[in-house]
Order: C-alpha cells, then structure tokens, then sequence
C-alpha cells in the first residue's frame, strides 16, 4: 500500500489559466510558491527559500478557481504530488514538481463562500449547516473551499 499527499499554503505566481478539454471539460492550471525561511550556511543569515509548484484541478472547481483568484492570492492546496522532468533548451535536465488538486482553499475578504460548486456572496445565502467556511484571527478574511465532495461532476479523470 502507498499513499501520496502533498499540502501547501502558498502565492499564486501567475493568474489562473482555464482551457477546456475537446469534450468540453474545463481544466485549470496554476502556479504556487511556497516560502521557508531558513539560516545560511554561516547559521547566522536568514535566507529565503521558495518552491514553485504546477497546479492542475478541473471541473467545476476549476472554473471557480479561474473566476475568482489572481496572481498574489494565497491558497491551500491539497492532492496528488508528481514529478515531471523534461530537457531545456541548453540540453539540460529540468524537473517541475506538479500537483493534482483534489481540494483548494483560497483566502479572501470580498470572494464569499462556496457551498455545492457555487460561490456565494455572502454566508447568509448559504442554508446547509455543513457550510465550509471558517474563521480566521482576521474577522474581514474568509476561507473559501472548493473540496472534491462539494464538487463532484464526474468529470475529473482522477
């Protein structure tokens, strides 16, 4: 038995780029930097440390995804970790660190909550008690959250 999960809180480093499928499913890839701080080799310097990672979610989720977040949002990614190594231009070997999203969380103060694919301005739209939003130390910031379960088309090849 095996299992891989990455999670990761981090920036989008690009807008959100939505392309459709020939049979018309929608797919959206996106990119996430993930900072750590850490001492230098001296142990006395900070340095800064980033990761990029290559965001891919599809369906309904994807849709809202590219509807709602822009380059310098921070989200929480979920899912399934993979590595892609390809060749550059100069003949040497590239590796990009690649992510299929099964759940995204974005934060926000104007965006709302999400409840069964749809994104809602408000919680008092939102009748279900088993809504996804959640509070933060920020009482304006709201936790928006696309989970699998909430979205379910049945068009996710994973």
């Amino acid at each position: 038995m095996s299992f891989n999960r990455i999670q990761i809180v981090g920036n989008l480093g690009r807008d959100p780029e939505l392309r459709y499928t020939p049979q018309g499913t929608p797919v959206c890839s996106f990119t996430v930097a993930s900072n750590d701080r850490r001492k230098g080799r001296t142990g006395e310097q900070q340095q800064d440390i980033t990761t990029w990672f290559r965001v891919t979610t599809w369906g309904q989720r994807a849709e809202a995804i590219a509807q709602y977040l822009n380059k310098g949002r921070m989200v929480y990614v979920e899912g399934k970790l993979h590595v892609e190594d390809w060749t550059d231009k100069e003949g040497k070997p590239r590796y990009t660190l690649e992510v299929d999203a099964s759940d995204v969380e974005f934060f926000s103060s104007n965006i709302g909550t999400v409840k069964d694919g749809i994104v809602h301005s408000s919680p008092d739209q939102i009748t279900n008690s088993e809504e996804e939003s959640s509070t933060s130390t920020d009482p304006n910031q709201e936790k928006v959250s696309l989970k699998e379960a909430e979205i379910d088309d049945g068009s996710s090849p994973f």
